[in-house]
Formats: C-alpha cells, structure tokens, sequence
C-alpha cells in the first residue's frame, strides 16, 4: 500500500499524482501552527516521502482512518484524515501513532513503522491529499 520512489519520474510512470503523500515537516520546531499548515509552506513531492495510491483510497482508510484521527487542518481545526487537504500530525503524535499501528497491524505496516522512526527528527510530518 505504501510506495517510495527514486524519483519522481518513478513516481509518475505509476499513477501520476494520485497519491496521498507522507511527508516530513522540515520546517523550524519553533514555527507557529498556522504556518506550518499554511498552502504557501508546502512542497509537494518529496523524494523522502511515503506514497499512498489513490486507488488504494478505501483500503488506506479502512486500515488506517482511525489511527490518523489526530491531524490539524489548513483551517486549523483538527479530526480525521482529510483526504483534499493538508494534515499535520505534531512530533508529539508520531510515538503513540507508531504503537497504534504497532497493536492493529494493519495492512503493510512495516514500511510506515520504518519511516516513522525517521519521522522522529523533524518537526512532525503530514499527510497531503489527492
């Protein structure tokens, strides 16, 4: 279900850009909330990041919808994985996250565990809609 790609020509060649992207935040532990979540701040398509197919939609939020109940919106409200939009996930989340999955052990579960523990020195992560 997850995907990394040597390159974003890789990427491309597989479906475009219907993915959802796992991304690092790299931005400064200090920014405000409302920057990091603002539109103007984010770089889609990093070659760090982890992809979900957008095919792979009802799958992801059947095995994961519940897990990823945490994330902070554009509007800076906060609920459930928004599959439009921007999603933020706070470092402080990414421990109880990792044992979320760690006890359900959802489908592929592996992978994202692995790319969490990389998750750990940047200010968080997100998850970018379609």
């Amino acid at each position: 279900m997850f995907y990394s790609f040597s390159s974003q020509d890789k990427r491309r060649e597989i479906n475009g850009s219907d993915f959802y992207e796992f991304q690092f935040c790299k931005m400064p532990f200090n920014s405000e909330i409302k920057e990091i979540v603002a539109v103007k701040n984010i770089k889609n398509w990093s070659d760090d990041s982890l992809y979900v197919n957008g095919n792979d939609h009802n799958e992801f939020i059947r095995e994961y919808g519940e897990i990823f109940n945490c994330g902070i919106y554009n509007d800076l409200r906060s609920g459930k994985f928004d599959p439009c939009g921007i999603n933020y996930y706070k470092p402080e989340f990414i421990d109880p996250i990792i044992e979320k999955i760690s006890s359900k052990r959802p489908a592929d579960s592996e992978k994202i565990i692995a790319w969490f523990s990389k998750a750990k020195k940047y200010n968080g992560f997100y998850i970018l809609g379609i």
